[in-house]
């Protein structure tokens, strides 16, 4: 097989070259000036700047509505990974079983992949709006009364079924692939060896599917806590009572409503740190659990 070499040292960065403005244009460069803006504050006109430190910092570490957001986010990003993941394997499981119709499921399923965030959290507000929607008035029908606009629980439920929802999909497809991807000789050894149907998924199906599953975790909680700002915006805003206001919606709220800018620009540098922490842990503890 014939190859080509390219004796040019500049061509490799030439073809770099718009990945890299694109990376320093939507990336770095706001990221620096994030970083930057947390270290300054200004007046209530926007017109004097003055340098103050690390005081953004210790007045979120002193707020307690900063520390409710805290555990607001921690709450949420748990629970929509979890219902997403749950949900998208049972459904591959599901799938993969099937010997007809499979494909016809299958792109019924990813349909919700292509929601865009915003239209989704209308969509839910609308299946749970306590005065037209269908859900409050079939849980009025058991007794219950459903109220997400002064009901924290009802609320934080509502944004994390919308949440989960539209990622379900996402899930679905990597896990339905690592499914697939698995020999089917492993499972029917299994069954001649009489295992049964739930200790072939725990003994074998799941342990081969770490890495997809390792993958997916990673994903799932980064999108949690940064792509569910649109979800939060179109359903609760982040009430009552700050019952939903996660981390990267009070980014928002505080520096483009409060224009409280040094203070959401802290908040953006701890998310990031936030974030870039518990990657951390995941791949340097949970990793080591991922068979290969």
């Amino acid at each position: 097989m014939k190859r080509t070499i390219f004796n040019s040292q500049l061509l490799p960065w030439l073809l770099l070259a718009p990945q890299l403005a694109i990376t320093f244009v939507f990336f770095l460069w706001p990221a620096a000036q994030a970083i930057r803006q947390s270290f300054l504050r200004q007046d209530a006109f926007g017109i004097r700047t003055t340098f103050v430190g690390f005081e953004n910092f210790q007045r979120l570490l002193n707020s307690p509505e900063y520390l409710n957001s805290l555990q607001v986010t921690a709450v949420f990003a748990v629970s929509v990974t979890l219902l997403s993941m749950g949900f998208a394997l049972l459904l591959a499981v599901a799938v993969d079983r099937m010997i007809r119709s499979s494909r016809i499921y299958t792109t019924a399923l990813v349909w919700p992949y292509a929601v865009a965030p915003a239209v989704a959290g209308i969509l839910w507000w609308f299946i749970f709006n306590p005065t037209v929607g269908i859900m409050p008035y079939m849980l009025g029908q058991l007794g219950y009364n459903w109220n997400h606009i002064s009901n924290p629980g009802d609320a934080m439920t509502l944004v994390v079924i919308a949440s989960a929802w539209k990622q379900i999909s996402y899930n679905f497809l990597f896990f339905l692939a690592g499914l697939q991807a698995i020999p089917n000789s492993l499972r029917e050894a299994a069954a001649i060896d009489g295992a049964g149907p739930v200790r072939r998924f725990f003994d074998i199906t799941f342990p081969l599917l770490s890495p997809t599953t390792f993958f997916l975790l990673v994903v799932n909680i980064v999108y949690a806590m940064f792509d569910t700002f649109a979800v939060i915006d179109t359903t609760t805003r982040g009430g009552p009572a700050q019952a939903t206001n996660i981390l990267v919606y009070k980014v928002y709220f505080d520096g483009f409503v409060g224009q409280n800018m040094g203070s959401s620009a802290a908040q953006s540098v701890f998310l990031m740190l936030i974030v870039t922490v518990l990657t951390v842990i995941q791949f340097r503890f949970i990793e080591k659990k991922v068979a290969y």
